[in-house]
């Protein structure tokens, strides 16, 4: 099976979420666990070992590790990402959350449904960059990286 079927964030030496960031990690794994599409490809140097797959999703020497294991614990793969291409994207996306979270408490609906849109948008080139970082190591479909890109948002920012 191509999909993942556990998440663990290692998190340990990041500060304490805030409410609204823990329920956006809550919703992030919740959906993924629920609905996801992973897979990794062939490659000359290594066999592919099937899923489903346990994802461990670390920051360690500023670089974003995918850790992969079978649900018998057979390791399946580990990479590295660099998290330079991402740095923007998720400042874009932090700086457009924290406006939607200010805006849903005083502002009218239709300011807030303009803010939102953007923080789609965002959201969508964060889980593009993450499928072009991932070319070649997995192949993820497009709501399987836009949760999996929460979830670095959360790493990348300690929480």
């Amino acid at each position: 099976m191509s999909r993942i079927s556990q998440i663990e964030l290692d998190d340990r030496n990041l500060p304490p979420p805030t409410a609204e960031i823990e329920q956006e990690r809550k919703v992030a794994i919740f959906d993924l666990i629920e609905e996801n599409s992973f897979s990794l490809p062939e490659r000359d140097d290594r066999p592919v070992v099937d899923g489903p797959y346990h994802l461990g999703l670390a920051i360690r020497e500023k670089r974003l590790v995918f850790d992969l294991e079978t649900e018998t614990g057979q390791k399946a793969a580990e990479f590295h990402l660099s998290l330079s291409p991402f740095r923007q994207v998720v400042k874009d996306y932090y700086q457009i959350c924290e406006s939607y979270f200010s805006a849903v408490k005083t502002l009218p609906p239709s300011q807030i449904e303009t803010i939102d849109m953007a923080r789609r948008g965002i959201h969508n080139e964060g889980s593009r960059v993450l499928q072009e970082r991932l070319e070649g190591k997995a192949e993820v479909d497009t709501d399987t990286a836009r949760r999996l890109f929460t979830l670095i948002c959360v790493l990348h920012f300690g929480g």
